[in-house]
């Protein structure tokens, strides 16, 4: 069994019955080097720094008992995602219903929208209209550019391959 899949295991009983989930393991810096451990968790609420801290003590203290990785030090840190973190589980969608995201299709097609609901299949995102010049226009009316869509669009999430939240400081 390899160190992400241990500790996976050993994160489990502190993720409240669920309630917690984890977004990403990743362990780094194993052959030589100082290992550095990096977890990543949410909630449909949020997790908040106390609640990261006190995992990180406990799931610290721990990995110490095992001698986890025998005597090599190790760093843990224990966050959550960030906004800037892209959304891999449908329960993080739910979260940022009516907010902008920016959305990498598998074909490479991108899409922005407002995130307007999600199901178990994917996702709805209302994409506004560009606004255009009257040059920018009557250029594209030349070239007879094929429409973009607009409005109320529908994403499977077997389409998309990256998604983030757009930052919007308005």
């Amino acid at each position: 069994m390899d160190d992400k899949t241990r500790i996976i295991e050993l994160l489990q009983p502190y993720l409240n019955n669920g309630s917690l989930y984890i977004v990403d393991v990743q362990v780094v810096g194993r052959r030589g080097g100082r290992i550095k451990v990096t977890i990543l968790l949410d909630s449909d609420a949020g997790i908040t720094i106390d609640e990261c801290a006190d995992i990180s003590r406990q799931l610290g203290n721990q990995m110490d008992e095992l001698n986890f990785f025998g005597e090599s030090a190790f760093i843990l840190e224990v966050s959550s995602p960030g906004v800037d973190y892209p959304l891999l589980f449908p329960r993080q969608y739910i979260r940022n219903i009516g907010r902008n995201l920016l959305i990498t299709l598998t074909d490479g097609t991108l899409r922005s929208g407002k995130l307007e609901s999600v199901d178990d299949a994917g996702v709805v995102i209302l994409i506004e209209p560009e606004k255009k010049s009257k040059s920018k226009k009557k250029k594209e009316e030349n070239l007879a550019a094929q429409a973009p869509i607009v409005g109320a669009t529908s994403i499977p999430f077997e389409q998309i391959k990256k998604a983030n939240v757009e930052i919007s400081f308005k």
